[in-house]
């Protein structure tokens, strides 16, 4: 037993030293060793006024880096005309493949005859990410994702990136059509390809997976495109203690208090954080109860004192163009 226990001290020590050692994808695209490199990125941006006009807030008055536009949704039109207005905001597609609320729904852009898999009862995408993965087809999920960076193209803008609503196109059934549809369009595609320390402690994941991360990772990297180290989604569950009053000053103070705590978390490397600054009234409430922490989310990145720490700290915050940028040059001068 105690030479059982000796081994896997061992191998613990040599998989952490690994880690530790291994160079980063900041490293690899030119960012200065040991550096936190972040991308704040606002996902749901065009799903509805509310979302549109937080979106804005975040990035404008704020610390915000990246957002990315959810093709299907009603206020899709009036975000692209801003984004047209304002060419250098970071802004990629939200690849939508599900629509999880009952009151206010949307339905995929291919046609039912084209992938009836898409479609619930309701002609609307499923609720659940299970569902799609239970009725969906791989083929019919590519085409669906070509249809989202078609429409976006449409309005004359070139996407910065694809990522996935709900983490959907995370799923091993369809992984592969969204690193596909990447390279292939030669859009940057958000992967953890890196050490993802923080998506592996929040998904729990387990080591053939973690291994098939750092595969597509690489894969990514081969075709010439950015990749990130790390990834966190947690965000959207930070609500307010029971009993604490929603008042903006305790949604601010509260989410300013954890995106430090995670900003501290966070290892060298590239770190997607995922947000959703949403300016939501008492309106939103017919769409989703999740206001709060949405609004909570906008006022943290609009927070002097989450800026005063990034800077204190020596945080690198960055874009999806940046990357891009230092990925060419790299092949450039192959």
């Amino acid at each position: 037993m105690k030479q059982v226990f000796l081994l896997t001290l061992l191998l613990v020590s040599f998989f952490y030293v690994h880690a530790q050692t291994e160079e980063t994808y900041a490293e690899k695209l030119g960012f200065p060793k040991g550096k936190k490199v972040v991308i704040f990125h606002v996902d749901d941006a065009g799903m509805s006024f509310e979302s549109n006009q937080g979106t804005r807030n975040a990035m404008e008055r704020g610390i915000a880096s990246s957002t990315s536009v959810m093709m299907p949704c009603g206020w899709v039109p009036q975000y692209m005309t801003y984004l047209k207005d304002h060419p250098s905001i970071d802004a990629g597609v939200h690849l939508v493949l599900t629509s999880e609320w009952n009151g206010y729904r949307w339905s995929p852009l291919v046609g039912r005859d084209k992938a009836p898999g898409l479609y619930d009862e309701q002609g609307a995408f499923w609720h659940s990410v299970a569902q799609v993965v239970e009725h969906a087809s791989a083929s019919e999920v590519e085409a669906e994702i070509r249809a989202q960076i078609a429409r976006f193209r449409q309005f004359g803008i070139q996407p910065t990136h694809i990522d996935s609503h709900m983490g959907t196109l995370f799923q091993p059934k369809f992984v592969q059509q969204y690193v596909k549809v990447g390279i292939e369009e030669r859009i940057p595609v958000l992967f953890p390809g890196g050490h993802a320390t923080l998506i592996g402690e929040s998904a729990k994941l387990p080591d053939a997976q973690r291994q098939l991360i750092r595969q597509l990772g690489q894969q990514l990297w081969n075709a010439g495109l950015p990749v990130v180290d790390d990834l966190d989604g947690t965000s959207y569950g930070w609500n307010l203690p029971a009993g604490v009053p929603v008042t903006d000053e305790n949604l601010r103070k509260h989410k300013t208090e954890q995106y430090i705590a995670l900003l501290k978390r966070c290892r060298p490397g590239i770190t997607y954080i995922i947000l959703h600054a949403t300016d939501a009234g008492p309106s939103f409430q017919s769409i989703s109860d999740s206001g709060p922490t949405r609004r909570g989310d906008m006022l943290a990145m609009m927070d002097p004192a989450l800026k005063a720490f990034v800077e204190r700290e020596g945080i690198l915050v960055t874009t999806w163009r940046e990357l891009s940028d230092r990925r060419a040059k790299i092949q450039a001068n192959r």
